[in-house]
């Protein structure tokens, strides 16, 4: 089959799908977030590599990190530092430049930019500006959690990086503990010991998946209760390397009284009477009028 009768037939299966033909005809102009691997440097793109090729500068958080990248696959770029330290003054240059008409394309050190990395602001900045703005997919870290964690990924939610305090990340957890489907977060290795605790603390009863290093060497995967989690990884000694937590999703059951009141006297020290009624109805079924008047009756 001739390449030309190929191309026709992939345009009617592919119901516009981007064909080889159209890359190469030079980007518009813009701002192109760009995933990076994560571990692996073969997780990258063959869009991603054109767009890197073709950008008229690169915007990055660390220079040496991205400048190791590009100088793998053999891409020579203007590099320009664009991370959580930058300001307003550095995001209207960085718009100006795209309304002069160039294509600047987004990276961070590993993953996709905007998640859990800068750029949230500038997208912002950018699309205010009627300017165009589009995502080059790739490598993510909480996605390949989930999908390795064995736990159910049907529903889930990001809570993007635990906090580092304890008190702050038993506060959270609890926030979160009536949210319907599995939890992804991130934490590093250093506080994985005491993530655990909070997590038994704050939602207890729950498998939790450890997953650490993705896509590289010495890649890990280990689901179980947070007991025996904690048993193994205090066994074992310090880890190393990022880490996603990938939390069971919240059992729906039938509580009693007792149970009711002791679940709101538990979210009564972190939250407001209102909030704790209404996140013990998320995760109880409960009225949340019924549950509002029991905590002001245990307030008092």
């Amino acid at each position: 089959m001739s390449r030309k009768s190929l191309q026709g037939e992939s345009k009617e299966k592919n119901r516009g799908w981007l064909l080889p033909d159209d890359v190469g005809r030079g980007l518009t102009p813009g701002l192109y977030l760009v995933a990076t691997p994560i571990g692996n440097l073969r997780d990258m793109s063959l869009r991603a590599l054109d767009t890197l090729s073709q950008a008229d500068g690169v915007l990055c958080e660390d220079t040496r990190v991205s400048g190791k990248l590009l100088k793998y696959y053999g891409i020579a770029q203007k590099l320009s530092v664009y991370n959580d330290h930058s300001d307003e003054a550095v995001r209207e240059k960085i718009v100006a430049r795209i309304l002069g008409g160039e294509a600047l394309a987004l990276i961070s050190d590993a993953g996709m930019p905007l998640v859990s990395d800068p750029g949230y602001k500038l997208v912002v900045d950018v699309q205010r500006a009627g300017l165009n703005v589009t995502s080059v997919p790739g490598a993510n870290a909480a996605l390949a959690g989930l999908q390795l964690s064995g736990l159910g990924s049907d529903r889930f939610s990001f809570m993007g990086f635990l906090p580092s305090k304890s008190a702050a990340r038993r506060s959270i957890l609890h926030e979160w503990q009536g949210t319907p489907g599995t939890l992804i977060a991130f934490e590093t290795a250093p506080r994985l010991l005491a993530a655990l605790d909070d997590i038994e603390s704050a939602l207890p009863g729950r498998r939790v998946a450890v997953v650490r290093e993705l896509t590289k060497l010495y890649e890990e995967v280990r689901c179980d209760d947070v007991a025996a989690l904690r048993a193994h990884y205090e066994a074992q000694g310090p880890v190393k390397g990022e880490i996603v937590l990938v939390i069971e999703a919240a059992q729906m059951r039938v509580y009693d009284e007792d149970e009711l009141k002791a679940l709101l006297e538990k979210t009564l020290q972190y939250m407001s009477t209102k909030d704790a009624a209404a996140q013990v109805a998320e995760l109880s079924g409960q009225s949340k009028k019924k549950l509002y008047a029991l905590a002001l009756e245990i307030s008092k």
